[in-house]
């Protein structure tokens, strides 16, 4: 189904689960705003979806989440040039590791603290801020926040600045529902497990067949799992979704 009018803005949008999401929905007539903090990833994205898909209805840019001013400003570029921002996909984020493994609680430095807290927690947040105005003017939004299946149960393999930031996304999008739902705007979570990414790495790598091990249906996850999820929240039809966690991994987590 075609959203010829439709924007989103995707975060995080040049590699992995974003950049799935993104040619996702350009794939069902959206048109997408990305960005991301490495440029080499931006220019081979935005090489890779216009030539699949041109480049009249794309919009990608290098930016920092840690630099308010650049956010906004991209925000204020995608609604210029396409006319409004109907969804916010809310992805990017990092996840620091020690050689061997995570950083223990006790040693991470509060440097690295808030710095990730910065980008994956004050980000989303930032986003959220640059894109609330128009949907409550416009009556109609839509909000994904991608968290992790880390945020969502005993962690093993992340370390707890990564395990807090995205457990703080649900958080924030039950803040969202509270104080935006009457303008037609729905926020929701959606937590991956094991998905094969950059981040994550090659799938034989031990880590990833430890993971695989704990899937009950004996895969890892692919980012188009995910992507498919977000295509749906960011639809019109949605509108009931509002607040949800919607874990995506396998069965690996599974709550009552």
């Amino acid at each position: 189904m075609e959203h010829a009018h439709s924007v989103a803005v995707v975060s995080g949008g040049s590699s992995g689960i974003g950049l799935a999401a993104a040619k996702a929905l350009l794939a069902e007539g959206w048109a997408v705003g990305l960005f991301s903090q490495q440029r080499t990833h931006v220019d081979s994205a935005r090489e890779t979806l216009a030539a699949q898909f041109g480049d009249d209805r794309l919009l990608a840019a290098t930016l920092d989440l840690r630099e308010p001013a650049a956010i906004a400003d991209f925000f204020g570029e995608v609604s210029g040039r396409f006319g409004r921002i109907d969804a916010l996909v809310s992805n990017a984020g990092f996840s620091p590791k020690r050689p061997g493994g995570r950083t223990p609680l006790g040693e991470i430095p509060l440097a690295e603290w808030n710095d990730v807290l910065s980008v994956n927690l004050t980000g989303a947040l930032l986003c959220c801020q640059a894109v609330l105005p128009g949907m409550v003017e416009r009556r109609h939004g839509r909000i994904i926040l991608i968290g992790s299946i880390a945020g969502r149960t005993t962690p093993r393999i992340a370390s707890a600045s990564y395990v807090a930031s995205k457990a703080a996304l649900a958080g924030l999008a039950r803040s969202i529902v509270s104080e935006y739902s009457e303008y037609g705007i729905t926020a929701n979570t959606i937590c991956p497990g094991r998905i094969l990414t950059e981040m994550t790495g090659q799938a034989s790598s031990p880590t990833n067949q430890s993971a695989l091990s704990r899937i009950p249906v004996r895969r890892l996850g692919q980012p188009e799992d995910i992507a498919r999820a977000v295509v749906f929240l960011a639809a019109p039809e949605a509108g009931f979704v509002n607040g949800a966690v919607l874990d995506i991994n396998g069965g690996e987590f599974a709550p009552a």
